[in-house]
């Protein structure tokens, strides 16, 4: 079927479900929802049989759904409805929550059903939850309903459904706040993570108006004689504030007028003057404290975790990392299983950091050669195999860093955008112009590189770009990897694959060295950043701010590109 999606941003969920879909044999095409106007030339353009709308902040006009079946996905239970369910079910500490297709109808979220899909809640921030839980139960759901409307299927009347769900308004900042006096750690982090992503919780910081971001729990540090809602002390990038009952971690703030920072770089001023609370080293200290990166080790293999907020690796990141590399690359193990985070591998270098520093453009080359550090350390790795574990979505750079390594294993599901020119036609570099022709060809590169779609995990392996597509499941994935890393560990020709991949490294060395191919990639980085073309940081700009999309790219608005002749 021909399916138009109405979506506020190509997110990762609406990502997920274009892809679902599209290897399905649907011709899927996408249109920013700008205003009715654009909305409707879009139907015009594509006369799709079916409208899916992934994503959006504000109701599909009635000169569409009137005339068009027009498919919502709702983030709720059946019956639950009004623009804020994720946070009121994080908030309300629900055990179970769900998502819910249904048609567009005057009532906003109250048309008739097509399919739901249910899952159990974790404690979790709500982007981390929206990303992993709410799109598989979409996709579940999505699938579903589709394959009923193409079957000629009909929608359940809301009425019938015995929903259990519930019209709730939006979540206002009153709803959010924070009583530092009063509330537990419990309730602040719950608080937090319902605005995680956006809009985070409005708050102050050294008695400065910011919003609060990225709440870690906090079970190794006393809070001592600090008073509730005071900040005792810093680690790397987060603060630590005491609550009633203890302390949490405050990992990224907003000031007011300003972007997402992490905490300490928003507050540089205020945090120099706090007690530094360092971790003995990269061993991993518990789940219960605030650790960006960590190590774990079992028997022959290492794993190398590294949590970075949205995946994005500034200047410092980098370098820590590449620090805590070298450091497991000594330990007494033949396998190292780089396992990025949660929600995200890595994607690549830190725009939000960039674009507040004194001088972008600087910023952006120390930012990028502190990733390529990173990345040829990996690549010059010859005492060991290593694997990147990819459990969360990878972007840009983040995904050609995880190629450095000489496997690389991806969850089912996971989402990746592995090109950089949607910002603002950035070359890239992490070796990519390097390892992956070889992978995919000359062709299948230009093309992964120049249409910049998203690809999934197991497009990316069918490619032959990654090796293996594991488990959907995320306990699943994990148990997955450490049976396969054992397994690779204790393979009877250990030595013999070493030997060979160090004889790979010297042949390609000879060939051309890792330094040519740094430096030929550099070189377009360079005039991305310090040249006449401002594309870059036009485009960075408006990705920190989240400027409102003004216009559809032509690579997703298959009903907009030159020659596109209307179906009969």
């Amino acid at each position: 079927m021909r399916i138009l999606f109405l979506t506020h941003s190509f997110n990762s969920l609406t990502q997920r479900l274009y892809a679902e879909l599209s290897a399905r044999d649907h011709e899927v095409s996408i249109e920013f929802d700008i205003n009715d106007a654009v909305a409707e030339q879009a139907v015009d353009l594509f006369r799709p049989q079916l409208i899916v709308a992934p994503y959006l902040r504000r109701a599909i006009p009635e000169s569409i759904w009137a005339k068009h079946v027009c498919l919502i996905v709702h983030p709720g239970i059946v019956g639950d409805r009004g623009p804020s369910a994720l946070d009121w079910a994080i908030q309300d500490g629900e055990a179970e929550w769900g998502v819910t297709v249904l048609q567009a109808e005057a009532e906003m979220d109250a048309g008739p059903v097509w399919a739901t899909a249910s899952f159990p809640m974790r404690r979790g921030r709500k982007a981390s939850l929206y990303r992993s839980e709410v799109t598989e139960a979409a996709a579940q759901a999505l699938i579903e309903a589709v394959t009923k409307f193409a079957a000629g299927g009909k929608p359940v009347p809301l009425v019938q459904t015995n929903g259990c769900g519930k019209l709730r308004p939006l979540m206002r900042q009153t709803d959010r706040a924070i009583d530092w006096q009063r509330d537990d750690s419990a309730t602040v982090l719950r608080k937090i993570d319902s605005a995680d992503g956006f809009p985070g919780v409005a708050d102050q910081l050294s008695g400065e108006p910011c919003h609060l971001f990225d709440a870690w729990p906090e079970a190794k540090v006393s809070r001592g004689d600090a008073p509730p809602g005071a900040i005792i002390g810093r680690r790397e990038t987060a603060l630590l504030r005491a609550t009633a009952d203890g302390a949490v971690w405050i990992g990224h703030v907003k000031r007011k007028d300003g972007i997402k920072l992490p905490a300490t770089v928003a507050f540089a001023e205020q945090a120099s003057k706090l007690p530094e609370l360092p971790l003995d080293s990269w061993w991993s200290a518990s789940h219960t404290t605030w650790q960006d990166i960590r190590y774990e080790e079992a028997d022959e293999v290492g794993f190398l975790h590294f949590e970075f907020y949205n995946g994005a690796m500034g200047t410092a990141h980098c370098d820590r990392l590449r620090a805590a590399f070298e450091w497991a690359r000594g330990r007494p193990t033949r396998v190292l299983v780089l396992m990025g985070g949660a929600d995200f591998w890595s994607n690549g270098i830190h725009l939000n950091l960039i674009e507040q520093s004194a001088s972008p453009a600087d910023e952006s080359w120390a930012n990028i050669n502190a990733i390529d550090d990173l990345a040829e350390a990996i690549l010059r790795c010859d005492d060991k195999l290593t694997v990147a574990a990819l459990r969360g979505n990878a972007g840009a750079g983040g995904s050609f860093l995880a190629r450095a390594a000489d496997q690389v294993w991806v969850r089912d599901g996971v989402m990746l955008n592995p090109h950089y020119k949607n910002m603002g036609n950035l070359y890239g570099s992490e070796f990519w112009s390097y390892l992956l022709p070889p992978r995919v060809g000359s062709e299948g590169a230009s093309a992964i590189m120049q249409q910049r779609l998203p690809m999934t995990a197991r497009g990316a392996v069918a490619a032959g770009f990654y090796d293996a597509c594991l488990a959907g499941d995320q306990a699943a994935f994990l148990a997955d990897v450490a049976r396969r890393a054992a397994e690779l560990a204790s393979v009877p020709d250990f030595v013999d694959r070493v030997r060979d991949k160090q004889r790979r490294r010297a042949a390609d060395e000879a060939a051309k060295p890792l330094a040519v191919w740094r430096s030929e990639e550099l070189e377009h980085m360079r005039r991305n950043f310090f040249g006449f073309d401002p594309s870059y940081h036009v485009a960075r700009w408006h990705f920190v701010r989240k400027s409102p999309q003004s216009w559809t790219p032509r690579h997703l608005a298959r009903h907009r590109e030159l020659g596109w002749n209307i179906p009969a």
